[in-house]
């Protein structure tokens, strides 16, 4: 074998000793070749190049354009100037066309956007108390500022401010604690949509004008409790009772003059663990603002507490509110409360309490119903279960929670079966609205509870990188859950047989009869008294005041829609739906892309699993 190497292209690497010509001879026939070449006559363009620029004429000092002779400098410099400005004026030009103007940047909002400006206004429209100065209603004032004082019989002397329920100007801790509990989760997740329509500001301000007031309910600063003040004003006004209060009488909040009684509990376990709900989803809400926060987590601690020391309806023995915010029980607010606690707080014991086998028994989480899966004022359960399916997608907390969260992500599977057309759990008007109170009235604030926890289950997936889920052997895109809320929302704003949009001052065509007094009296410098204000109350006329971005209570099981305000069961609109309302649009609103916020919600949530060991040091010999 030879012992040079081999070139890996087939050749030997050493050099041919054959060719024994010198430098100097390879040269030499490289010229006699030249030479060869030269000897051919040569046409004058390889003459040109073969002689170089030495040898050229001398290059004229002036161009002949016919008509004209100038100098080749001025010539040059001014084609040079003219062809540099042309393309200069087509450059800027193509800049301008190519480049987006500033307002025409974004499209234009989409309806759910359009619709979340209106029905956060509504919240406005209700402040009790002492406005602030942007209110933006100008047909409200400041009003009944002596609640809590004009009682001589409540240890709780100052209980200005909150928001009034619906039409009338009773203040119900129950529904209001539930609307500020749906508010802060959708801001939970998506603060990113509120802070592109501009409405991350405003909706943490409504929050925080509810929050202040259910502090003011209790002793917020003890640790320990045995009365909260659950309800200012009274609206019974069965047996033809004539006494003037918030529902016999038909004034604006603002001429009130009849006293306005406190109602107050010793054992309310559901109003107190929906105010503990509503407080600690509220403290991750405002977690940069670390006073409130801790203030509201306190709160939300304390009145947790007196749920569960001083068993009770808050609503038993026909009390006031039993007539309007009857509590069926408050299981599914332990659960619903210790979850909110948990992710408040990030102690585990009210992770334990929330997921106890016996208390998810007791809130009927593991048997159907009529009403399963119907998220309300009333009852949480549904809400709970998405909530804590959250942790088990994101988090796994494992053992000792496993099961009981592997029950309830089931059970919400199921729930959301439920909502698909597919399935017969609930009836659909003709113009296709979900019947998830079975014909009742007022069905609008149960569509969009349901919308919400669509929209929002349909995202956890798709932050989970999971496509969808099964409906028994089916398995359905998480699409289908967002169509599903979309319709029913697109029916709420208008795509119904009515062509009528169920959402004061939204398009064209909406209720102009709103079962509401302040809206309903003219703010024109006179006083009507109890009985004065019942001409507006009767009148045929629309109101004179717009109540923008009320959700009414909504058509009947055919379709049907009378503007009346006389018939609350179509025309009224209440803090619990709007608040569901608020949830659903910003749910659906902007870029699908948007999405959840993952992580805020967990941020007081400490490592489910002890963080491992570091590495060793590198090892040194």
């Amino acid at each position: 074998m030879s012992m040079y190497g081999r070139d890996p292209w087939g050749g030997p690497l050493e050099i041919n000793a054959a060719d024994s010509a010198t430098d100097d001879d390879r040269s030499r026939n490289l010229q006699d070749l030249d030479r060869a070449a030269l000897s051919r006559p040569l046409d004058e363009t390889q003459q040109s190049w073969l002689l170089g620029p030495s040898e050229q004429k001398k290059k004229k000092k002036y161009v002949d354009l016919g008509c004209i002779i100038v100098s080749r400098k001025i010539f040059v410099w001014t084609v040079g100037t003219l062809v540099v400005s042309a393309v200069l004026a087509g450059l800027i030009t193509l800049i301008v066309k190519t480049v987006p103007r500033h307002h025409h940047g974004k499209p234009p909002p989409d309806n759910y956007t359009l619709a979340l400006h209106k029905a956060l206004m509504f919240f406005n429209a209700q402040r009790s108390g002492k406005l602030p100065k942007h209110n933006n209603v100008s047909w409200r004032g400041n009003s009944c500022l002596r609640d809590g004082k004009s009682d001589p019989g409540t240890t709780m002397k100052d209980l200005v401010g909150g928001y009034y329920d619906a039409g009338d100007a009773i203040k119900f801790n129950f529904p209001a604690s539930f609307a500020m509990t749906m508010l802060s989760w959708s801001v939970v997740e998506y603060s990113a949509k509120y802070e592109a329509a501009g409405e991350l500001n405003h909706v943490k301000e409504i929050i925080k004008w509810g929050t202040d007031y259910l502090l003011k309910t209790f002793n917020n600063s003890a640790d320990t409790i045995d009365n909260i003040a659950a309800q200012v004003g009274v609206g019974d006004t069965s047996g033809g009772s004539t006494t003037p209060n918030d529902h016999y009488c038909w004034m604006r909040p603002e001429d009130i003059d009849y006293p306005r009684p406190v109602y107050e509990c010793h054992s309310c376990s559901d109003l107190a663990a929906e105010m503990a709900a509503a407080l600690a989803a509220a403290s991750i809400v405002f977690k940069d603002n670390k006073a409130y926060s801790q203030k509201l987590v306190h709160g939300a601690r304390t009145v947790f507490q007196f749920a569960r020391d001083q068993r009770g309806r808050y609503s038993a023995g026909g009390s006031d509110p039993a007539l309007f915010y009857n509590s069926s029980s408050y299981w599914d607010e332990f659960v619903w409360g210790g979850a909110w606690l948990y992710y408040a707080t990030g102690n585990s014991s009210y992770l334990q309490l929330a997921t106890h086998p016996k208390l998810a028994k007791h809130a009927g989480a593991f048997w159907g119903g009529p009403d399963y899966g119907v998220l309300s004022w009333d009852n949480k359960l549904a809400g709970a279960q998405v909530l804590l399916s959250r942790l088990r997608l994101f988090l796994s907390p494992g053992y000792p929670y496993e099961e009981i969260l592997r029950t309830f992500h089931n059970q919400t599977s199921i729930v959301m079966c439920s909502f698909l057309p597919v399935f017969t759990s609930f009836n659909r008007t003709k113009g296709g609205l979900i019947q998830l109170n079975h014909g009742r009235p007022q069905p609008l604030q149960y569509v969009v509870n349901a919308a919400f926890l669509a929209a929002l289950y349909s995202d956890y997936l798709d932050a989970a990188d999971t496509p969808g889920w099964y409906c028994g052997p089916n398995f359905y895109s998480t699409d289908v859950l967002r169509e599903f809320a979309k319709t029913q929302m697109d029916y709420i704003l208008g795509k119904n047989p009515r062509k009528m949009s169920f959402v004061v001052g939204f398009g064209n065509h909406y209720p102009k009869h709103v079962h509401h007094r302040g809206a309903s009296i003219p703010k024109n410098k006179i006083r009507y008294n109890c009985k004065g204000g019942w001409k507006w109350r009767d009148s045929k006329k629309p109101n004179p005041n717009t109540l923008v971005g009320a959700m009414v209570a909504g058509p009947d099981k055919h379709d049907g829609f009378h503007d009346v305000r006389t018939n609350y069961n179509y025309t009224e609109p209440t803090l619990a739906g709007n608040a569901g309302l608020v949830a659903a649009l910003v749910a659906l609103s902007g870029d699908k892309s948007t999405g959840i916020d993952k992580n805020t919600i967990f941020s007081a949530v400490p490592p489910m699993f002890p963080t491992p060991p570091p590495p060793p040091a590198p090892w040194k010999p």
